[in-house]
C-alpha cells in the first residue's frame, strides 16, 4: 500500500482580526477556560479583572500574527507577537487538536522568531500556564529558557510559567 504525502503546512502573516485567526483564538479560549475552570472559578471580581487585564491583547500593540494553514487553506495554528513595555511578547499560541504532533508548533515558533528579528527584537518573552505541559515542552525544544514571572502576571496569574529566547540577529530560522 502506498501512502500519499500531504503538502506541508504553510506559515502566513495575517492581520490580528483575520477571521481565521479569530476563530482559532476562540477555540483556544474554550480550551483554556475548561483547563483552568477550577483555578479561576473562585477568583474574586477584582482578581478576575486582573486576570482579564493581564491576558488582554490590544490589537494596536500587535507586531505580527502568524497562521499555519493546510494546503487547502484550513487554519491549524496561530500565534502572535505584541509589544509589552518594549519587549516582544508571544501570545495566543494554539495548534488545532487535529494537527498536534505534526511540527506545526515548531513552524509557528520559527515564523514568530523570523518576524521578531525582522522587527529588530532582541528577545521574545512569553507566559503560559502551569497546566499547559505540551506548550512548555514546545518552548523548551525551541530554545526558550525559564525566567521569573513578569508583570502583568505576578499578581494576576501567579501560577504562570514564563520563558524567554534571546535572538541571534544574524540567524535565519528554517
Amino acid at each position: 500500500m502506498t501512502s500519499i504525502k500531504q503538502p506541508a503546512p504553510t506559515a502566513l502573516r495575517v492581520a490580528w482580526d483575520d477571521p481565521r485567526a479569530v476563530a482559532l483564538r476562540d477555540v483556544m479560549e474554550v480550551e483554556m477556560s475548561a483547563l483552568y475552570a477550577d483555578a479561576q472559578g473562585d477568583a474574586s471580581p477584582e482578581q478576575r479583572r486582573r486576570i482579564d487585564d493581564a491576558l488582554y491583547v490590544d490589537p494596536a500593540l500587535v507586531h505580527a500574527t502568524v497562521l499555519i494553514v493546510e494546503a487547502d487553506g484550513t487554519p491549524i495554528g496561530h500565534a502572535a507577537l505584541k509589544d509589552l513595555r518594549g519587549d516582544w511578547e508571544m501570545k495566543r499560541v494554539i495548534v488545532d487538536r487535529s494537527a498536534r504532533g505534526r511540527g506545526v508548533g515548531a513552524l509557528l515558533m520559527a515564523e514568530l522568531e523570523r518576524a521578531a528579528r525582522e522587527g529588530g527584537a532582541r528577545r521574545i518573552i512569553l507566559q503560559t500556564g502551569d497546566r499547559q505541559q505540551d506548550a512548555v515542552r514546545l518552548y523548551q525544544r525551541s530554545g526558550y529558557t525559564p525566567i521569573p514571572v513578569y508583570e502583568p502576571y505576578v499578581l494576576a496569574i501567579p501560577f504562570s510559567l514564563c520563558f524567554e529566547k534571546v535572538l541571534d540577529p544574524g540567524a535565519v530560522s528554517a
